[in-house]
């Protein structure tokens, strides 16, 4: 198998270690199948299909949906991140996870590992604040607030691939189609039909994926100006990743790098050889922080392993 086919392969791979875009698409599929499992007992317990939605809905469901009523989220504060996560129908999470993972590999590819997260979280609670506003303060739909609640990704997928096109709008997928199609194209796509799907009762989904796409602009946007968003989301997760990591350093110690001579020349020019392990790790490296996070030796042995394949 040669470099570039290795390569392709291990881009699309499921297996990467600490791959977040993989590790949100599972979040969501454990907490639908978590979620399908209960409904299962409530069938079990009742003779009326209507009446275990019901009580389904009431006794388990509505704790971890977003109401629209504030009221309702001041006693349940925790189904500000709850509702994101959570999917009821099978088409629905299909559908989500589907689109997750094709704008969240193109994101991951473009920005390295760590602005998946960050980004997807900003998306779904700014849909959140979006569909609580609308239905609290738009006379048109105050009607129906004691009724509607919120769940699902799908403001932050929005969030992601509305980020990803900020990007790169001219990245092109499906190169094998007269030459690819850009990814402006497939996001507008996107857009459109999440908006058809939505119910034409549920204004507050389209107003809340809406806010989605528009905090994905705004991320992007502030990131050029210097502003990461979602630093302290990372350094947290970094901070709690090493609570249990045996092979961190101890706090007051120093990994020193010594050199055994001084030297002013470098009395040979190294030059490392071209491994299939050595290959493997800068590919992990460029998967989880980008290519601008190699250093000269590894974007030198890099080019060294394209050329040697041709």
């Amino acid at each position: 198998m040669t470099y570039y086919k290795k390569e392709y392969k291990r881009r699309l791979s499921f297996g990467q270690g600490n791959n977040a875009l993989i590790t949100l698409i599972a979040i969501n599929l454990v907490i639908f199948v978590i979620f399908i499992f209960i409904e299962a007992i409530f069938y079990l317990r009742y003779e009326n299909r209507q009446e275990a939605i019901a009580a389904f809905n009431n006794n388990v469901l509505s704790w971890f949906t977003l109401p629209a009523d504030i009221n309702k989220i001041g006693s349940r504060p925790w189904t500000i991140i709850t509702h994101m996560f959570l999917h009821t129908s099978f088409w629905h999470v299909f559908a989500n996870m589907l689109w997750l993972w094709m704008f969240g590999y193109i994101m991951q590819d473009l920005t390295g590992n760590k602005k998946i997260f960050p980004v997807f979280i900003y998306g779904a609670l700014a849909g959140a604040l979006a569909f609580v506003l609308a239905y609290n303060f738009f006379p048109a739909l105050k009607p129906q607030l004691l009724v509607q609640s919120a769940l699902g990704a799908s403001a932050g997928i929005m969030a992601i691939a509305v980020a990803a096109t900020m990007v790169a709008p001219g990245y092109r997928i499906f190169p094998m189609l007269n030459g690819g199609i850009p990814l402006w194209i497939l996001t507008t796509v996107y857009i459109i039909i999440d908006l058809a799907t939505i119910p034409v009762k549920n204004a507050g989904g389209h107003i809340a994926h809406l806010a989605g796409a528009l905090m994905g602009v705004l991320f992007i946007y502030f990131f050029r100006k210097g502003y990461d968003w979602g630093k302290w989301m990372n350094d947290l997760f970094d901070w709690f990743n090493d609570l249990f990591n045996p092979d961190k350093p101890k706090k007051g110690k120093q990994i020193k790098h010594e050199l055994f001579y001084k030297a002013t020349a470098t009395p040979y020019k190294k030059t490392p050889n071209v491994t299939e392990q050595r290959i493997d790790e800068i590919l992990d490296k460029i998967s989880q922080k980008g290519y601008n996070s190699l250093n000269e030796e590894e974007k030198e042995l890099l080019k060294r392993a394209s050329e040697k394949d041709r």
